[in-house]
């Protein structure tokens, strides 16, 4: 039995995870037969490390994602020495050590420290890969700041991409938080930002790079902001299952793992966790190789 088995069986005996519609272990999947490479990812809105019983426990967060058995998780809502609710941390560093995966951080927000010789505090989002990657950029898309009073949507960082090296294929991963509130304005104008940044990596011929989009959309499948991203990129989850938000009776989809052309979906789940306010989705993906 592998350790990563163990960990999850011990989950499930707690009541911390619930795989009701899990993908197998991964020594059950696919392997590469030299035509594909397979991948899984997982999205997570980690909410800062605290769970649904308003608990900080990165421990706890750190084993719900080591039972997912994942190559790749983007994070959303990382906190990096931000605020005394995840005990000034630097929360998606401490889960890339106690999860043994390299790690890329994009803040959303860096802030001074609160007081001198102190980290900056910054929030953000996070991508963990068990593969090497090659490189990274924070990318700025539209946003309506949180932490100004009277914000107006301007260009700003944290749309995370980091080019993960899977078995001699390069995977464009990108993670994203989009907007909150009611309004879609934001959320369309950043769909639109979204769709331009990802443009940028195909070359002039019109090819593109196997690319991955991560992420909390604050939105559901079938929102009209979210429509153009259909054009290129392929919902891992069916429309019709998967509810992710909240954790605890989630009665709306809003976090998702999407993949552009080149990239095959196995199978995918969201798993039942309290160890944030939003579930995780799984994907199995095969990656084709060549063009």
């Amino acid at each position: 039995m592998t350790v990563r088995r163990r960990i999850a069986q011990l989950l499930f005996a707690t009541g911390l995870l619930s795989l009701t519609t899990a993908p197998p272990a991964h020594s059950a999947g696919p392997r590469d037969d030299g035509r594909h490479v397979p991948l899984r990812v997982v999205s997570y809105n980690i909410h800062s490390g605290i769970g649904s019983d308003q608990v900080f426990d990165l421990r706890r967060t750190a084993e719900t994602i080591r039972a997912l058995d994942a190559d790749v998780v983007g994070l959303q809502e990382v906190d990096s020495h931000w605020d005394a609710r995840s005990e000034w941390r630097d929360v998606g560093r401490e889960l890339a050590a106690l999860l043994g995966m390299r790690f890329y951080f994009a803040p959303i927000y860096s802030l001074d420290p609160p007081a001198a010789g102190k980290p900056r505090r910054e929030f953000g989002v996070a991508v963990l890969s068990r593969f090497p990657v090659v490189s990274t950029t924070n990318h700025e898309i539209t946003r309506l700041s949180t932490q100004d009073p009277n914000p107006e949507p301007a260009p700003a960082p944290g749309f995370g991409e980091a080019v993960v090296r899977a078995r001699g294929v390069d995977v464009h991963v990108y993670s994203t938080h989009l907007d909150y509130r009611g309004d879609p304005s934001v959320r369309r104008a950043q769909v639109a930002d979204t769709r331009r940044i990802m443009a940028e990596d195909c070359d002039s011929r019109g090819r593109c790079p196997r690319q991955v989009l991560v992420g909390d959309f604050n939105a559901e499948p079938r929102a009209p902001e979210l429509a153009p991203l259909w054009n290129e990129l392929t919902d891992a989850v069916p429309q019709v299952g998967g509810p992710t938000f909240p954790a605890t009776n989630p009665v709306k989809r809003i976090d998702y793992v999407t993949v552009s052309e080149g990239i095959g979906v196995r199978r995918s789940a969201v798993p039942e966790t309290l160890a944030s306010d939003h579930r995780p989705v799984v994907a199995d993906l095969t990656v084709r190789r060549g063009n």
